[in-house]
């Protein structure tokens, strides 16, 4: 059961767009490196390694660069023409991420936008699909239990 499509309003999306977009891209990376550092094989992902990639939602104004070096995801400062593109709404991102919608479904019906250097997005979604990652759970970004995470990573 596919859940109902929300469209975050243009309005909002307008005012989203004008803030600064390295803050979302530092936690993005950030993010990134917390949920699939260790799972991410290194030899696979070696070709990503100085490319940068944006995640741009088309209605919410959140846009997202990074790359990958040697010690993970990195954010990027935006400027310089990123190597791939990724455009979706957040709701269908948001549904990739719970993987309740496949991205080759979404790129097919044109809700999923890859521009730039195509076969490094196969690439990413290849390595993605390889992985047996557990459908992301919302209630795990809960404040008492992201300290809780915390504090056991950080404290010995």
């Amino acid at each position: 059961m596919n859940a109902k499509p929300f469209v975050i309003p243009r309005p909002v999306g307008a005012l989203i767009s004008l803030l600064p977009q390295y803050p979302p891209s530092v936690v993005f990376a950030a993010a990134l490196n917390f949920a699939l550092g260790r799972m991410l094989p290194k030899d696979a992902l070696a070709p990503l390694y100085g490319r940068r990639v944006c995640l741009r939602t088309t209605d919410a104004g959140v846009v997202v660069n990074f790359t990958l070096t040697p010690n993970g995801f990195t954010a990027c400062l935006a400027g310089r023409t990123p190597d791939l593109t990724i455009s979706a709404s957040a709701h269908d991102f948001l549904m990739l991420a719970l993987r309740r919608e496949d991205p080759d479904t979404l790129f097919f019906n044109r809700r999923l936008v890859m521009e730039g250097d195509t076969e490094l997005g196969l690439l990413v979604k290849n390595t993605l699909d390889g992985l047996d990652l557990p459908a992301f759970d919302l209630s795990t970004l809960s404040p008492r239990r992201v300290i809780s995470v915390l504090k056991s990573r950080l404290l010995p």
